[in-house]
């Protein structure tokens, strides 16, 4: 008696299961080129040879030279990705900071027409000046001195 052995592709179901476990495989190695890539320029340390050096290694030899480079210096890839996420939050966070205080140092329009109002509330300005400044900041010129 011969038993017949049957491949994955003699079953439709698992054709298709391996050809897209391969495919996701695929997909997989082309985001670990990437990274790796993207932390040999982001490092900081590496010289420009050995940037070189590495880019021509995972280049010309992509298997050997990327599994190489995650060995060697794969523990440090998260730092350098998480502190370069850290500065790009910091970086943002204090533009929302500036953009908050109204930009050149000068206060948002609220706060302007806070203090054109106590001015009027203490009688310093006249109901007519308060509406020219009041106009003068909601269209953008600023209040204007008086």
């Amino acid at each position: 008696m011969s038993a017949q052995t049957y491949l994955a592709y003699d079953f439709p179901l698992l054709s298709a299961f391996w050809a897209m476990l391969w495919f996701f495989l695929w997909i997989m190695w082309f985001v670990l080129l990437f990274r790796v890539v993207f932390d040999i320029f982001r490092d900081d340390d590496l010289s420009g040879w050995a940037k070189t050096g590495w880019l021509v290694f995972c280049i010309v030899l992509p298997f050997i030279g990327v599994f190489v480079y995650v060995i060697a210096r794969g523990k440090n890839m998260g730092r350098r990705e998480v502190s370069q996420a850290r500065a790009q939050q910091e970086a943002f966070d204090s533009y929302i900071r500036e953009t908050a205080k109204g930009g050149e140092g000068r206060g948002s329009s609220a706060d302007e027409l806070a203090r054109l109002s106590e001015i009027r509330a203490r009688g310093d300005i006249t109901d007519d000046e308060f509406r020219r400044a009041k106009e003068l900041v909601l269209s953008g010129s600023g209040p204007s001195e008086h």
